[in-house]
């Protein structure tokens, strides 16, 4: 998704930040440590219990059958001819478009949500541009709506089912080509992210820091929205590319004693495990000229432990 300039942007405050020793340097993202291996002992020790993200290879875990039955090559291509049979099924759709001048204020971008046939999607996947801003996303598309043979190529992975009681929460998927677009966010639980197709970047911020650069963008803005009550306006306007712009684009401290937040590249097949309250900002795939990405996610509730 590109991002229209308007024709004044407002003056951004600098982000406070989480500072490190001051004899020591640190790049601004700290890359996620992968695990050696996907054993519930190594994550517990690793990664859950002191609450830090992480992330495994794609060997780590046994192939999600969806990788195989869902696309084609030269990816994106999806197997038209496997999915085509639950065209009729309903999914959540996101539509974007950004504003139809290059010059004209953000705020005329488009955000539309609706529950729409999956085929509708797949049309439009056939015929995607890259170059065509526009775009249709699956977005939180929950697995036990979804037909029980996709839910069977989804199934849930042995270290959720093993590292507490067994319980899911939620699982969801999101399904799209790129570019895409997620906002900053904050998920209530801990979360298994699998990145079944494409690449995908992402940034966790700690809360504090998610916090502060959210008020310093409302306070730009003139507003004083609450960061638990979020709207469309995470998805167009300036409160968006303000968001977009300090997380993405703000060299300032891209080196030096501070410490802002966790950032991985999952490469399809990869997964990563994001703790509790982390406030989570997935790169558009536009910015790594990846051509598509799908992700799945798993919520856990607190008796995963």
């Amino acid at each position: 998704m590109s991002i229209s300039k308007s024709q004044r942007r407002p003056i951004v405050p600098r982000i406070p930040v989480i500072c490190a020793s001051q004899r020591s340097t640190f790049t601004k993202w700290r890359p996620v440590t992968r695990l050696p291996d996907g054993t519930v002992e190594a994550f517990q020790s690793a990664a859950f219990r002191p609450s830090l993200p992480a992330k495994w290879a794609k060997e780590s875990f046994e192939a999600i059958p969806a990788s195989a039955k869902w696309f084609q090559t030269p990816w994106p291509t999806f197997n038209s001819s496997y999915l085509g049979q639950f065209g009729d099924h309903m999914v959540p759709l996101e539509f974007t478009s950004p504003p139809s001048a290059p010059d004209a204020p953000s705020e005329e971008a488009v955000f539309r949500r609706a529950e729409a046939p999956f085929g509708i999607f797949l049309q439009w996947a056939e015929q995607a541009d890259t170059n065509n801003p526009q775009r249709l996303y699956v977005a939180q598309a929950s697995l036990n709506r979804l037909p029980g043979l996709l839910q069977d190529d989804l199934p849930t992975p042995e270290l959720v089912l093993k590292a507490g009681n067994g319980d899911v929460y939620d699982a969801s998927i999101w399904l799209g080509i790129a570019p895409t677009y997620t906002p900053l966010h904050r998920d209530p639980n801990p979360n298994l992210y699998l990145q079944l197709a494409g690449r995908k970047v992402i940034r966790l911020l700690h809360p504090d820091v998610g916090h502060s650069v959210f008020a310093a963008v409302q306070a730009a803005l003139g507003k004083k929205s609450s960061s638990r009550l979020r709207g469309d306006e995470m998805m167009k306007g300036q409160e968006k590319s303000l968001l977009e712009a300090r997380i993405w684009r703000d060299k300032t401290a891209e080196h030096g004693t501070e410490v802002v937040g966790f950032e991985a590249t999952l490469e399809a097949g990869e997964s990563m495990f994001i703790p509790q309250g982390q406030l989570v900002v997935p790169m558009k795939a536009a910015y790594l000229q990846s051509t598509s990405s799908l992700k799945l996610r798993f919520l856990r509730g607190s008796q995963w432990q």
